[in-house]
């Protein structure tokens, strides 16, 4: 690429913000030129603005420090100064769908880490190894907003991470009957053991609005697109628990799952290191290598040694094996803020531009 698409970072001071911000620091396509976060914050130097509440491991990026932040709010004001922008904000789901559509027409693309349109039926929601073809209800999508470049995508829920891919990977199979436990980190929260020293040595059995997230969100994802919309899928059925566990980033997912055809052990290891997807094939900057990797050691995958597999963008899969109630049941990790949260949504826009979607104004 000639020359950097311009990016804003809507809700750049909470955590996931912070992780655009270090994602993004010398990404060869994009360049954080705006910084935008609530009227409190707005006005202040970046640095200024978060203090002592920067959360990420490497330190803050030289090259935003110094940048004002705007108003978030001042939708024109912002969407003058950049190509696209990634949106992070910390409002009501209600606020976050006006939000996003006012600055996807200012013709201004919109790529969301936030749930709020998620289930609007012309807004694609991606893992772009999964279903980069659902981008194509963004035409249908401009329609009803009037615009020409404008639109909103998103990415789905980093709970469902670590084991939609799964489904994807073994379709041939026909997978259609799904019991996942999902083992989330504190970071899913935002939160860090600063913040939430109660976590310490803790279980929480309940995260709000996770498990219906969990339950739905992949059928989505392995839907089609038909008339304009995402029609999700019907099958697997899916349940799920969810709970918080004391770990600062990656989810595990314990899992059961039935298929309508009877697969091998073998084959489903094959399918797993095997699949990849749109990012893979175009060489996308933050694309894995490889998308999911299968781990033999019975004691794997575990957070401390995998959770950062391909640069926190790959998934890890282990303890596959028969069950006595159900066909089979595994093991799945990915990290929760790199390719569940900022590090998805970059891959999208990745894939957005390869596309055509994202444009320089």
């Amino acid at each position: 690429m000639k020359e950097k698409l311009k990016v804003g970072i809507l809700g750049a001071t909470g955590m996931v913000g912070q992780r655009f911000i270090a994602l993004l620091e010398n990404h060869p396509w994009f360049e954080v030129v705006t910084v935008a976060a609530s009227p409190r914050s707005a006005g202040k130097t970046y640095e200024e603005a978060v203090g002592d509440r920067w959360k990420m491991d490497t330190p803050m990026p030289e090259a935003v420090k110094n940048k004002v932040v705007l108003n978030v709010n001042e939708v024109d004001k912002v969407a003058a100064t950049v190509d696209f922008v990634f949106s992070a904000v910390d409002m009501s789901k209600d606020e976050i769908r006006a939000i996003e559509e006012k600055y996807a027409k200012t013709e201004t693309p919109v790529v969301s880490n936030n749930s709020a349109h998620r289930w609007t039926p012309d807004v694609p929601m991606v893992v772009p190894e999964i279903n980069a073809d659902h981008f194509e209800v963004i035409k249908d999508q401009r329609k009803r907003l009037g615009t020409n470049h404008g639109f909103i995508a998103v990415k789905p829920n980093c709970s469902i991470q670590s084991y939609a891919p799964c489904l994807a990977a073994w379709k041939e199979f026909g997978p259609k009957e799904v019991v996942a436990t999902t083992y989330q980190a504190i970071s899913g929260a935002g939160k860090t053991f600063k913040d939430w020293p109660e976590m310490v040595g803790n279980v929480i059995p309940f995260i709000g609005g996770e498990e219906e997230k969990s339950e739905q969100e992949p059928l989505r994802v392995l839907g089609t697109v038909e008339n304009g919309v995402i029609v999700k899928a019907e099958l697997p059925k899916i349940t799920c628990q969810c709970v918080r566990v004391p770990v600062l980033n990656g989810h595990t997912a314990a899992v059961f799952i039935n298929f309508e055809k009877k697969p091998t052990k073998e084959q489903l290891i094959d399918r797993l290191v095997h699949f990849k997807g749109f990012p893979q094939e175009e060489n996308l900057p933050s694309a894995p290598k490889q998308f999911i990797q299968y781990l033999e050691d019975e004691n794997r995958p575990q957070v401390t040694q995998d959770v950062d597999f391909e640069n926190g963008m790959g998934v890890s899969i282990g303890r596959l094996r028969e069950d006595s109630m159900f066909d089979f049941k595994f093991i799945g990790l990915s990290h929760n803020t790199v390719r569940g949260a900022a590090g998805g949504a970059v891959l999208c826009a990745e894939a957005l531009t390869a596309k055509g979607y994202i444009q320089k104004k």
